[in-house]
C-alpha cells in the first residue's frame, strides 16, 4: 500500500509547514496599532477652519501623469492631457488651485492606501494580504475626528470604506458599492455619480464632508491597461464629473480630488515600483484662497521630483501628510498615529505663514506624544536605536521663537517630523531573531532529515515499506514528546524571550525532537558508500540556491533557471553519446533536444519586475502597457489545445498504453477541455477590446463564463470519475488456439497491449486531468507556455527512461552474464536506483514554469483577471482559489509529475515485488522534488534573514522568501495529492488485475 511512503511525506510537510510558521513570525511581523486619540474640549490641539465643509473625491489608481500639465513623453493619446480640468484651473488660478504628486507607501494596495490616507500611519509588508478581508480600523483617523467633533459624513462608492469604518458614515446617505468586480468598468462610477451630485445640489445640506471614491480607472488598468481607448473614455468621463462638481460646489468647501495610488504600465498595482507609488492629488477652494498671493515659502520646505520619463519636475508629497493637513484644515486634531507632516501650501494664506507655524507646530508636538506612547509600550524597545537621535532632533524645536527666527523653528520642526518617519519606516520591518533562529533550525533540519529518509528508502529497496512503518510511528511519537518539551521549555524561558508563544514552543519542540529522531532511525544513509550517491546532486541546485544571496542575481531568477534548467540535463546528454547501441543513443539526444527546445522555448515569455528595465523586453502581454495576447499567441491557441493532445497520445503510442481510459482521455475529453479554456481567453479579448461593439459584453461574458465552467466540470465530473472507476491503460484479449504439442486440444493466449506501462500511462492520464483542471485559470500565453511544459515532461520521462536502460545495460554487462538480458528482461525491468539529478530537472521545470506562464515574484504580477474565470463578480473562496491555482497551479503540475519519473515504462512483473518497488521509487521521486524546492526556500529564507536590514529586502528577498514558502507547500501537497490518489489507486488496481489474472489461470 502507498500509506507507508504517504506517512513519511506527510511528516515532512508538517515538519515544513511548523519550520514556515516558525520563521515567518519571526520575519513578518506587524507594528503595534496603538488606540489612543487625540482629544482636546478646549481646541488647543487644532486651529480655526480654513473651510466649513470638504469634499473627497477619490479616483482609484489615479496616477500623477493622469493630471500633470507636463506628463512623460512619448505622450499617450489615451491617458494623458485627457482629464484636464485640474490643471486648467492650477494655471489659471494658482492660489486657488494646487496640483500634488504624492508618494503612496507600499504595499499599494486600496485598503493600506486609505489607512494612511486617514491615519497618516504606515503600513507593514504583510498587511497587503488583507486587502481581501480587510477589518475596521481602531487606530485614530481624520474619519474618527470627524465623527468624534459631530460631524455627519456621506459616503458613496468602494465599499472598503465602509468595511473599515462600518459606523463611521449617515446610513441615509451611504451608498456603498463591490469593489472587486473587475470586469465592470462603469456600474461603480455610475453609482457614485447618481448619488453625488443630489447631495452636491441640496441647498440646506445635511452633510459636512462628502467622500466619494470612483472605481473605473483601476478596472480598466487592470483590465486592459492604461494605453487602450478605454481609458480615454473613462478618464473622458471623470473629467466631466469633476468640471460638475466645480459648478456645484459652494464657496465654503475644500475639493480634494486625489488618487489612493497609481499603476504600473500594464495597469496592476500592489508593490512599490515607480508608477504604482505615484498618486495624484489636487486641491481646489472656490472660495477662499489656498495660498496668500506674496506668500514667501522656502524652497525647502517645497519638494519636488521628476516623474520618470518626464522633463519637467513638479511638487511632491507624502501621501500620509494628507491626514494631518486635512484634519487641521476642517479645524480638527491630528489623528493620534500620524506620521505625515502638514502641506505647507494649504496652510500659508496669509503672508507671514503665521497659520502654517500655528498648524506645523500642533503636528510636531503630536508626532512626539505619539513616539513616546510607543516607546512606553510593549513594543518600545524597537525604537532603542533611533531613539537618542529622536531626542536630539526634538530638543532643537523652540516653540517660542520670534517671528524673525522662524524659518530656523519650521526647519528644526520639519527635520523632526520627517526623521521620525524616515525611523519609523526602517524599524517597522521589524524582526524577531529568536524566531527567526528557530524557524531555520526547523528548516535545516526538515532538509537533512529529508535528505537522509531519500537516500534511506533506496537503500532498503524490497524492505522499505516495514521501515517506513517503524519510522512513522517512532516519529509521531517524538513529535508528541518534543511538544511536552517544548511546553516546558515555554514556562522556563518565555519571560526572557520576546515574541515566543506557546505555539511556537510546541511547534518547535515537535518538530525539532521528531527530525532527531528522524536522522537517528536514517543513520546507515551517513555511511561511506552512501557519499558516492550524493555526487548525483546536480550543481544547478547549489549555482540556484546560492543566486538568492544577491539581490541582482534574485531578480534575474527567471533568466538564470532557463540556464540551470537545460544544464541540468548536461549528465543524460554524455549517457547519450555513450549509448551502446543506437537506438538508445538516438532516443536520448532526439528527446534531450525536444527537451531544451521546449525550455527555450518557454523562455520567450517574459514579463518584466521594475528592477529588471530597460533591459527586459514584455513579450506575455501585447505590450508593456497592454495587457493583451500577442496575435501570434492569439492565432495559434487554438491549435495548441489540439496539438498537444496529440503530442500526448504519439508518446503513450510509443509504448502501446494508448489503450483503456486513456483512449477516451486524451484524444476526446482532454482537446475539448483545452479548447474550451482557450475559448474563454479569446472571447475575453473580444470582451475587452469591444471588437464586436459594447452591446455584445453580456453575450460574451456569460458565452466564456460557461467555457470555464463547462471545462472545469469536465475535468472534475467527467474525466477524473472515469479515471477512478477505470484507470487502467490496458487492452487485453483473449484467443483460444490449437496446441501444436497436443492434437485434439486448444491453449488460450491472452494478449496484453499497454504493459510495457501499466503504471505509467493511467497516473499520466491523471496528471493530464489536472492539466485540463489549470488550463483555464492561465491567460493564453500562459496555456501556451503550460503546453511546452507539459511536452518537456514527456521527452524527460523518455530521456531518464533509456537513460535507465542504457544504465541495466551496463550493470548485466558488467555482471559478467549478458545472457541475463534475455533471462529476464534486464532492458524494461532494470534494477537500477532513481536518481536525484533525474528529479533535479523536473523540480527546476516548475520554477521555470512559474516565470513562463507570467509571474515574478513580484505582488504586481498578480494575474486577478483569473478571479473571475468562473463568475462574473468577485465570489469567496471561489475567485481567491482561482488566483491561487493561476498562480501556483504550474508548480503543482509539474511536481504532480515526479512520481512519474518512477513509473514511466515499468514493467509490473515480477508481482508483487515490482509493485513495492515502483510505490519505492514514486517515494523517492517526490522527496527529491519536496527536497529541491525546500533547499530554495532554505537558502532565499537564510538570505532574507542575513539581509533583513539590506535596502531591497522588502523590495526583493522578503517577496522571493514567500514565494518559496508558498512554493514549498505547494509542492509538498502536489506529491501528498499524487502519492494518495495517483500511485495508490493505480498500484491498487493493478495488482487487483494480476490477481485476478492468476486466479483465471489456474
Amino acid at each position: 500500500m502507498a500509506s507507508k511512503g504517504l506517512s513519511l511525506l506527510l511528516w515532512v510537510f508538517l515538519v515544513h509547514l511548523a519550520g514556515i510558521y516558525l520563521y515567518t513570525r519571526g520575519f513578518l511581523l506587524t507594528r503595534l496599532s496603538l488606540s489612543d486619540t487625540t482629544a482636546c474640549q478646549d481646541g488647543s490641539c487644532t486651529i480655526s477652519p480654513s473651510h466649513r465643509r470638504a469634499v473627497v473625491l477619490v479616483i482609484d489608481a489615479l496616477r500623477f501623469d493622469f493630471l500633470s500639465p507636463h506628463p512623460p513623453e512619448p505622450v499617450s493619446p489615451h491617458h494623458h492631457n485627457v482629464l484636464v480640468l485640474p490643471q486648467e484651473l492650477t494655471a489659471a488660478q494658482p492660489t486657488h488651485s494646487l496640483l500634488f504628486e504624492m508618494f503612496s507607501d507600499p504595499p499599494t494596495t486600496t485598503l493600506q492606501r486609505l489607512k494612511g490616507i486617514t491615519t497618516g500611519s504606515l503600513p507593514t509588508f504583510i498587511d497587503m494580504g488583507s486587502n481581501f478581508g480587510g477589518s475596521s480600523i481602531t487606530e485614530d483617523s481624520f474619519i474618527g475626528q470627524l465623527r468624534s467633533a459631530g460631524k455627519k459624513i456621506a459616503f458613496t462608492g468602494d465599499d472598503t470604506w465602509t468595511t473599515v469604518f462600518p459606523d463611521s458614515f449617515e446610513p441615509n446617505m451611504t451608498f456603498p458599492y463591490d469593489s472587486f468586480n473587475v470586469e465592470d468598468l462603469h456600474t461603480v462610477d455610475e453609482g457614485v455619480i447618481e448619488h453625488l451630485f443630489p447631495l452636491l445640489m441640496d441647498k440646506s445640506p445635511s452633510w459636512d464632508v462628502i467622500i466619494g471614491h470612483f472605481l473605473g480607472v483601476d478596472h480598466v488598468g487592470h483590465r486592459l491597461g492604461p494605453d487602450h481607448p478605454t481609458m480615454k473614455t473613462k478618464l473622458t468621463q471623470m473629467d466631466v464629473v469633476i468640471r460638475r462638481v466645480v459648478e456645484l460646489l459652494d464657496d465654503d468647501t475644500l475639493l480634494i480630488l486625489m488618487g489612493d495610488h497609481g499603476m504600473d504600465r500594464k495597469g496592476d498595482h500592489g508593490g512599490d515600483g515607480d508608477h504604482e507609488t505615484s498618486a495624484a492629488l489636487w486641491v481646489y477652494s472656490k472660495g477662499p484662497q489656498l495660498v496668500h498671493p506674496k506668500a514667501s515659502i522656502p524652497d525647502w520646505l517645497l519638494t519636488s521630483r521628476l516623474f520618470p520619463g518626464a522633463t519637467v519636475e513638479h511638487r511632491q508629497i507624502q501621501q500620509i501628510d494628507l491626514a494631518s493637513t486635512l484634519s487641521l484644515a476642517l479645524g480638527l486634531p491630528v489623528p493620534f498615529n500620524n506620521l505625515g507632516t502638514v502641506i505647507p501650501e494649504l496652510f500659508w494664506n496669509d503672508k507671514a505663514g503665521t497659520r502654517y507655524t500655528r498648524a506645523l507646530a500642533l503636528n510636531a508636538k503630536q508626532v512626539n506624544r505619539y513616539l513616546d506612547t510607543y516607546r512606553a509600550s510593549p513594543s518600545g524597545g524597537e525604537l532603542d536605536n533611533a531613539w537618542s537621535e529622536l531626542q536630539r532632533t526634538w530638543k532643537t524645536v523652540d516653540f517660542e521663537a520670534h517671528t524673525k527666527d522662524r524659518e530656523a523653528q519650521w526647519l528644526a520642526m520639519t527635520m523632526y517630523t520627517r526623521f521620525a518617519l524616515a525611523a519609523c519606516r526602517q524599524l517597522w520591518a521589524q524582526f524577531n531573531v529568536t524566531l527567526i533562529i528557530l524557524g531555520l533550525v526547523v528548516l535545516v533540519m526538515s532538509t537533512v532529515t529529508a535528505t537522509l529518509i531519500y537516500f534511506k528508502v533506496g537503500a532498503l529497496q524490497d524492505n522499505w515499506e516495514s521501515w517506513a512503518a517503524g519510522a512513522t510511528w517512532w516519529y509521531t511519537l517524538s513529535g508528541v514528546g518534543g511538544a511536552c518539551l517544548g511546553s516546558v521549555g515555554y514556562l522556563a524561558v518565555s519571560r526572557y524571550v520576546k515574541g515566543l508563544g506557546l505555539v511556537e514552543a510546541l511547534l518547535f519542540g515537535a518538530s525539532f525532537v521528531s527530525s532527531l529522531v528522524a536522522i537517528f532511525f536514517a543513520r546507515p544513509s551517513l555511511s561511506i558508500p552512501s557519499f558516492r550517491s550524493l555526487t548525483s546532486i546536480p550543481l544547478p541546485l547549489i549555482l540556484h540556491a546560492a543566486a538568492f544571496a544577491s539581490n541582482s542575481f534574485t531578480v534575474w531568477e527567471d533568466r538564470i533557471v532557463n540556464f540551470l534548467l537545460i544544464s541540468s540535463i548536461a549528465p543524460s546528454v554524455l549517457v547519450g553519446f555513450s549509448a551502446p547501441t543506437s537506438r538508445l543513443r538516438y532516443r536520448i539526444l532526439g528527446f534531450s533536444a525536444l527537451f531544451a527546445l521546449c525550455v527555450r522555448l518557454m523562455a520567450v515569455s517574459t514579463v518584466c519586475r521594475e528592477e529588471q528595465q530597460p533591459f527586459c523586453h514584455v513579450t506575455f502581454f501585447a505590450s508593456s502597457s497592454l495587457p493583451s495576447p500577442p496575435l501570434p499567441v492569439l492565432f495559434l491557441s487554438v491549435p495548441i489545445a489540439l496539438l498537444l493532445p496529440y503530442a500526448t497520445r504519439r508518446f503513450l503510442k510509443i509504448s502501446k498504453s494508448d489503450r483503456g481510459t486513456a483512449a477516451i482521455v486524451i484524444p476526446w475529453i482532454l482537446p475539448a477541455v483545452l479548447l474550451l479554456g482557450s475559448s474563454f481567453w479569446i472571447l475575453e479579448h473580444f470582451d475587452s477590446s469591444e471588437a464586436f461593439g459594447p452591446e455584445w459584453a453580456g453575450p460574451l461574458r456569460l458565452a466564456r463564463t460557461w467555457c470555464a465552467r463547462l471545462a472545469m466540470a469536465s475535468v472534475l465530473f467527467l474525466g477524473y470519475a472515469l479515471w477512478y472507476l477505470v484507470p487502467l491503460c490496458l487492452e487485453i484479449s483473449t484467443e483460444t488456439k490449437p496446441d501444436a504439442s497436443a492434437p485434439g486440444k486448444s491453449t488460450r493466449q491472452v494478449t496484453v497491449l499497454g504493459f510495457a506501462n501499466a503504471y505509467g500511462a493511467p497516473y499520466l492520464v491523471f496528471w493530464c486531468l489536472f492539466l485540463g483542471l489549470l488550463y483555464p485559470t492561465l491567460q493564453l500565453t500562459g496555456q501556451a507556455a503550460l503546453a511546452l511544459a507539459a511536452v518537456a515532461v514527456l521527452a524527460h520521462l523518455e530521456v531518464v527512461d533509456s537513460v535507465r536502460d542504457v544504465r541495466g545495460l551496463e550493470a548485466v554487462f558488467a555482471s559478467g552474464n549478458p545472457s541475463a538480458i534475455l533471462e529476464n528482461d534486464a532492458l524494461r525491468t532494470p534494477s537500477v536506483p532513481l536518481r536525484f539529478s533525474e528529479v533535479a530537472p523536473l523540480a527546476t521545470l516548475a520554477v521555470h514554469a512559474f516565470f513562463a506562464t507570467g509571474h515574478q515574484a513580484a505582488i504586481p504580477s498578480i494575474q486577478w483577471k483569473t478571479a473571475f474565470v468562473l463568475t462574473p463578480t468577485l465570489s469567496y473562496p471561489l475567485s481567491p482559489l482561482l488566483v491561487v491555482l493561476n498562480s501556483f497551479g504550474p508548480h503543482f503540475l509539474i511536481s504532480l509529475a515526479a512520481p512519474l519519473l518512477a513509473l514511466w515504462n515499468v514493467a509490473p512483473l515480477p508481482q508483487p515485488a515490482m509493485d513495492v518497488k515502483a510505490r519505492a521509487d514514486a517515494v523517492r521521486a517526490s522527496l527529491g522534488t519536496m527536497l529541491y524546492h525546500a533547499t530554495l526556500l532554505l537558502s532565499s529564507a537564510t538570505c532574507a534573514a542575513w539581509l533583513r536590514r539590506h535596502l531591497m529586502v522588502w523590495k526583493i528577498f522578503a517577496p522571493r522568501f514567500m514565494l518559496a514558502a508558498a512554493t514549498v507547500l505547494v509542492v509538498d501537497l502536489a506529491v501528498l495529492f499524487g502519492v494518495a490518489v495517483g500511485v495508490g489507486r493505480v498500484s491498487s488496481r493493478v495488482s487487483r488485475l494480476f490477481a485476478a489474472m492468476n486466479q483465471g489461470t489456474k
